[in-house]
């Protein structure tokens, strides 16, 4: 069994970090460009995989913005990148009231009664 892990365990590190490495934003990768990390990554595989996750690609610290966690969104409060649930969130309320109101004009035009009058 130990001769198995021996074995998988560097396998599914390299596999890993291959599909990491090809799936990164070209901007994300740094020292070399991805190409030569991935035939780095087959070619060494242990090493290869170490240096990838270690070295070739930029780490984003826990809770920077992303494109959810813009400045001015209310997605991002405190400084961090923190998920508000959608009854939290201004915009959405907004949009769920505009549509409630754009639905009673439409009942009102089309002549039928308002139901939740």
């Amino acid at each position: 069994m130990l001769r198995v892990l021996m074995f998988l365990v560097p396998l599914a590190l390299s596999v890993y970090a291959f599909i990491d490495c090809i799936s990164t934003k070209d901007e994300d990768i740094r020292y070399m460009p991805k190409p030569l990390w991935a035939i780095l990554v087959l070619v060494f595989p242990l090493a290869g995989s170490l240096s990838w996750l270690i070295a070739g690609k930029k780490r984003h610290p826990a809770g920077a913005g992303g494109p959810a966690g813009s400045a001015g969104s209310p997605w991002r409060r405190g400084g961090g990148q923190r998920w508000v649930a959608p009854d939290d969130n201004p915009e959405f309320l907004k949009s769920l009231k505009d549509e409630d109101e754009d639905k009673k004009d439409q009942d009102k035009k089309d002549g039928g009664e308002d139901p939740t009058a």
